[in-house]
C-alpha cells in the first residue's frame, strides 16, 4: 500500500477515538514526507533536532513539528524557533531552557510532561512524586515562555498487551486525576488537555485508553532499513 493508503486505513481506525495521528518521521526521506503532507497530515513528529532542522527548513511552513524523542538542553535553541510541541521534557532543567529559549525568540513553547510508565531501564522520564514537586516549585510558576498541555507516555516494549494497557492506564489515570484536581492550574502555565501514548505496535490500544495523540511511524512508512 502507498504511504497515503496507509495513512487512510490508521485515520479509519482511530475514527471512534479522539486520538490525532501524528506521523513518526525520524529517517524517513524527505519524498516520504512530501507524500505524508499530501495526504492530508501535518503533524509530524522528530527524535533527533538535527534532522527536524534539516526537514523544516525543506517543507511547507504549515507542518506541526513536534519533539518527540530524549531532547538535550543544548539542543533545545535550534528548534525552539518553530517546534510545535516537545512531548519528551522529562527534568526541571529542560523545561527552564526551553523557557529561557522561547524568551529569545518570544515564543511559548507548549510542553508535555514525559512520565516514566515503562518497565524498561532505557526509557526516559519522570515518576508522579517528581512531576508534582516541579508543579509545586516556587521557580516552576516564574516561567513565562512554556505551557504544559500535558503528558506523554511509553509503554514497555512487549507483546504482553495486559502490560502495555496496565502502563497505558496508569497514565490515563495519572492525567484524570491532574485534570480533576487542577494541579498547577494557578500558575497559568497548565492546561491538561493532551495525552499523547501509543506508537505502531499499540496505538489502537492507546486510542481505546484515552490518548489523544498516538505516534506511529511504522504501520505508515514500514520498517525502517
Amino acid at each position: 500500500m502507498s504511504i497515503a493508503q496507509q495513512i487512510s486505513t490508521i485515520q479509519s481506525q482511530l475514527k471512534s477515538s479522539s486520538a490525532k495521528l501524528i506521523a513518526v518521521t525520524k529517517t524517513r526521506s524527505i519524498e516520504e514526507l512530501k507524500a505524508t503532507y499530501d495526504a492530508g497530515i501535518l503533524d509530524f513528529g522528530e527524535n533527533r533536532v538535527q534532522e527536524m532542522v534539516d526537514k523544516q527548513s525543506q517543507l511547507p511552513n504549515d507542518i506541526r513539528w513536534h519533539q518527540i524523542g530524549h531532547l538535550q538542553t543544548n539542543k533545545v535553541k535550534y528548534i525552539a524557533p518553530f517546534v510545535h510541541l516537545i512531548h519528551s521534557v522529562d527534568s526541571f532543567r529542560l523545561l527552564k531552557e526551553i523557557d529561557a529559549q522561547g524568551k529569545k525568540v518570544g515564543r511559548i513553547i507548549p510542553c508535555l510532561f514525559q512520565m516514566y510508565i515503562a518497565q524498561e531501564e532505557s526509557k526516559f522520564g519522570l515518576d508522579e512524586n517528581e512531576l508534582l514537586s516541579i508543579l509545586s516549585s516556587p521557580e516552576f510558576a516564574e516561567l513565562q515562555h512554556i505551557r504544559i498541555i500535558g503528558l506523554m507516555g511509553m509503554a514497555s516494549f512487549t507483546e504482553n498487551e495486559a502490560q502495555v494497557a496496565r502502563e497505558f492506564n496508569s497514565l490515563r489515570e495519572l492525567f484524570i486525576e491532574l485534570q480533576s484536581k487542577e494541579i498547577g492550574y494557578a500558575t497559568g502555565l497548565v492546561e491538561w488537555k493532551e495525552l499523547s501514548m501509543g506508537m505502531s505496535g499499540d496505538f489502537l490500544l492507546a486510542a481505546q485508553l484515552g490518548s489523544t495523540m498516538v505516534r506511529v511511524g511504522s504501520a505508515i512508512y514500514g520498517a525502517r532499513s
